[in-house]
């Protein structure tokens, strides 16, 4: 079993220009998942770059307003909404609110470095 505390774990910067949290991944669980999921932070008027990633995802909206863009349709996101995306899709997410875009972020198999491609 796994416990993550939010306290306790580092913000890192996303290449794509949010601030991401990695709760759980291969490299950090003990049962074998291979899923990672990741708390990303987006500040008021920021939008993440233009980027793809191999393999499929899901956000879920914790608090704010977004428009996530996914090959080239906008579809507008709030708090309690969730979005698939599917692998290799061009995408980026703007916070459109007046207060930090809080979001989850599954990404199935687990995130790589070397399976993100940077658009912009």
């Amino acid at each position: 079993m796994s416990v993550r505390k939010s306290s306790e774990i580092e913000t890192i910067p996303g290449n794509e220009g949010t601030k991401i949290k990695q709760y759980f991944h291969p490299h950090n669980t003990l049962n074998g998942i291979s899923y990672s999921l990741a708390q990303f932070t987006l500040e008021v008027g920021k939008k993440s770059l233009l980027h793809k990633i191999k393999s499929s995802e899901i956000y879920y909206i914790l608090e704010g307003d977004a428009v996530l863009r996914v090959n080239k349709e906008s579809h507008q996101l709030k708090k309690d909404d969730s979005f698939y995306v599917p692998p290799m899709s061009e995408q980026c997410i703007e916070n459109m609110g007046l207060i930090n875009l809080r979001f989850l972020c599954i990404v199935e198999p687990a995130w790589k470095p070397e399976d993100e491609i940077i658009l912009e």
